[in-house]
């Protein structure tokens, strides 16, 4: 699903709210960003001040995670999980079982940011795991590549809207 080029992301209300208080902090932190570079510079010359070239970084690094947040939240779309209908889809906990592998492994199928820093490890959608996974119903086997250039067995176990 795409709008103007852009990728839209599911988010649910929390990681919503959560990404929304991130983007307003750093933004309300700016000035003290820009503080911190001003007193660095008036310590003397700039080629040997890694006091500013430190806290010039940072505001790069910041700078680059606003207009992120930014585009993430101009574009996500807020709702409800997914319908719990057992198919893979962004915004479902997966139970994965790979050929030759008796245990069950459970993931995330969602970005890094909707899955925040839970306990479930997260898959994007667009890994090759993701994508051969996606729109998958329960006991369905399907084949992606792995790095090495193999290619890997999964069987959708069980798929699940998250709740966390």
């Amino acid at each position: 699903m795409t709008v103007s080029g852009s990728k839209v992301t599911w988010l649910t209300q929390d990681a919503y709210d959560r990404l929304k208080n991130e983007l307003d902090e750093l933004i309300e932190n700016r000035p003290v960003i820009a503080a911190k570079i001003n007193d660095s510079r008036e310590e003397g010359d700039l080629k040997e001040n890694g006091g500013y070239h430190a806290a010039r970084e940072e505001q790069g690094q910041q700078e680059a995670r606003i207009r992120h947040l930014q585009e993430l939240l101009r574009t996500a779309k807020v709702g409800e999980a997914p319908a719990d209908d057992g198919i893979a889809e962004p915004g479902m906990v997966l139970t994965v079982r790979y050929d030759g592998d008796d245990d069950e492994e459970n993931f995330l199928l969602a970005t890094r940011e909707e899955g925040g820093e839970g306990p479930l490890e997260t898959y994007s959608p667009d890994s090759p795991l993701g994508r051969a996974l996606l729109g998958a119903k329960e006991g369905e086997t399907r084949e992606y590549s792995l790095p090495n250039g193999n290619s890997q067995k999964v069987t959708l176990v069980k798929a699940v809207p998250y709740s966390g």
